[in-house]
């Protein structure tokens, strides 16, 4: 496992928008990293009504930066370059809201696809065994 301090640092999200805790598991194309942010009162991305499931999004793109920054450095890359999400596609939504009772975010990123000018990844997020969103989105790399 990978706490936060091991990575955090590698990707550009900071402070409370660092949505992920640890990782549980990665190799070259897949992740496996927990949550329990979304429960939290602080969480930038909460409203009254708690964490509305659209922004799951944001927490498999997390995942899929976390996921480029661990391979980076793995080559040797002396800098992780920065990405921009550009697409998300085929986003299923099983909730309007995350039960902030129900338990951690188990939260999944496969790499489909990656060159030099971006990269493609399939995210899945889960509380408790039971898939609440899943998709797919496509970053591409600036500077």
């Amino acid at each position: 496992m990978l706490e936060r301090t091991d990575w955090a640092q590698l990707i550009p999200h900071a402070g409370e928008m660092c949505l992920l805790d640890a990782v549980l598991a990665w190799d070259a194309t897949t992740l496996h990293a927990i949550s329990e942010r979304h429960a939290a009162p602080t969480n930038p991305l909460r409203s009254a009504q708690g964490l509305h499931a659209v922004h799951l999004a944001e927490y498999g793109a997390q995942a899929m930066a976390v996921h480029g920054a661990l391979e980076a450095r793995a080559r040797g890359d002396a800098s992780v370059r920065q990405g921009r999400l550009v697409s998300l596609r085929e986003v299923m939504l099983a909730v309007d809201h995350v039960d902030p009772h129900a338990g951690r975010l188990d939260v999944h990123a496969e790499q489909l696809f990656a060159d030099e000018a971006g990269a493609q990844y399939a995210f899945r997020v889960e509380q408790a065994g039971r898939v609440l969103a899943s998709g797919r989105a496509a970053v591409i790399y600036v500077g």
